[in-house]
């Protein structure tokens, strides 16, 4: 199930309390759960598990703690976070995994780590998460030991039941949303110090836009979504019910857009023109005072962008990223297109023709907003007790992104995956193509 903690930075009002509940699967055959856990298990647990704390090699306590802002949470909180994920859910619970009795690492992270989680109990205030300077970034590394330690016990039964299957692969597949969440959040926190820190070595590979290509398509009706357990393979439960729709003639652009042509738009005053906005968009443009994308700094007439690579040359050839969907929304009116409909963007991620150009950048390049809201799809129903509240809760006020970026863990990369933010955000590897009725 999608964690909006992860891919939305909705979360349940702070301080808010409520009686603690046994998280539990149960589906009603309109969500999806369970998976195929590729064997052995512990394998792939020990892999993702490691590829979190390789992240955080080579950051200080300082650089781990510190909450650059409400949306953002601090790297020590994630690596604590996806921790307790396992440690409240798998070993707390009474009958999930064989084995014996676990016990806490320290009872008092319940409450510090816990997100949104309303049957998890109360949780600190998230705006706060960054006065965290306890636990240590080396108490936070020891905690994951401990879980890990415990989960490793009981990883080793071959007769673990399928729900409880399921709910560790979720668990794994929540914490590689939270690996995507540390890359985005790091690059925020490091664009506020005027000594523009880099964390990993620039990507020398230039990605070559072209010119732009369209791929027409007829329309008619199409199966969209996840089929779910059928399908054997793991999807997040708004990716289903799998279900049908029509669609109106189309075509949608063979690559996402690039800097330089949002550079054109910046020259021809996008930034400037009321009439190219959404009213609320308009609105946070003055606000905020944007004319760029975020990270874009101009020094000495050329445009430069914070990475996680330090300061880096804005590539005209590159997919431009880092823009909201107000600001895509703008892009598309003034270039006299529009945003495709998730629909269609999935419809033509899946369809390929001798006759039509490829549809390329479709995942690890950058997210893709599409002009559909965040909404359930047609039978979709919540699941059950704490798993419950990933998905169906926040499907209000935001829109669905498709894709993938380049942080995106590539199991993450599928036609169906819903990813989702407010219209205002911008600090996650955001971007767009573009469509045109036909």
């Amino acid at each position: 199930m999608a964690l909006p903690c992860c891919t939305s930075q909705a979360e349940a009002p702070s301080g808010a309390h409520a009686s603690p509940a046994r998280p539990r699967i149960e589906r009603d055959g309109t969500t999806s759960l369970a998976a195929t856990i590729p064997e052995p298990l512990h394998a792939r647990y020990d892999a993702v598990r490691a590829t979190s704390v390789a992240f955080a090699q080579g950051l200080s306590d300082a650089d781990a703690t510190v909450q650059s802002m409400p949306d953002a949470s601090p790297i020590k909180w994630h690596l604590a976070h996806t921790t307790w994920f396992f440690e409240t859910f798998l070993l707390s619970e009474p009958g999930n995994l064989p084995g014996s009795r676990y016990r806490p690492y320290d009872p008092r992270f319940a409450y510090l780590f816990n997100s949104y989680y309303e049957a998890a109990g109360p949780r600190h205030p998230r705006p706060q998460r960054g006065l965290l300077t306890r636990p240590t970034l080396d108490d936070v590394l020891r905690y994951r030991r401990h879980v890990d330690a415990a989960m490793h016990e009981r990883l080793l039964h071959a007769d673990l039941p399928p729900d409880v299957r399921a709910l560790i692969t979720l668990g794994l597949h929540h914490e590689e949303q939270h690996q995507e969440l540390m890359h985005t959040d790091l690059l925020h926190l490091f664009a506020q110090n005027p000594l523009r820190p880099a964390h990993r070595q620039p990507d020398l590979a230039s990605e070559i836009a072209g010119p732009l290509q369209w791929i027409a398509h007829g329309g008619g009706q199409h199966r969209i979504g996840h089929e779910g357990e059928s399908s054997g393979h793991f999807a997040f439960d708004c990716e289903t019910p799998a279900h049908d729709v029509l669609l109106r003639p189309f075509a949608i652009a063979a690559r996402v857009v690039t800097n330089g042509e949002w550079r054109a738009f910046i020259e021809d005053g996008g930034y400037r023109t009321a009439g190219l906005w959404l009213s609320d968009g308009w609105a946070t443009v003055q606000r905020e005072g944007w004319g760029h994308p975020l990270y874009w700094e101009c020094h000495d007439g050329e445009w430069q962008s914070m990475t996680l690579a330090g300061m880096q040359p804005v590539d005209d050839d590159a997919p431009v990223r880092h823009v909201s969907y107000f600001e895509a929304d703008a892009f598309a009116r003034w270039a006299g297109k529009r945003l495709p409909t998730e629909y269609e963007w999935e419809v033509a991620a899946t369809t390929a023709s001798s006759s039509q150009p490829a549809m390329a950048q479709r995942f690890g390049a950058v997210w893709q907003w599409t002009a559909s809201p965040y909404v359930a799809y047609p039978g979709f129903r919540t699941a059950a007790g704490a798993v419950g509240e990933y998905n169906g809760k926040f499907m209000c006020g935001q829109f669905v992104l498709r894709g993938g970026s380049i942080a995106t863990p590539p199991g993450h990369s599928r036609a169906t995956y819903r990813n989702f933010f407010y219209p205002h955000q911008r600090w996650q590897f955001c971007g767009l193509r573009l469509a045109e009725d036909r």
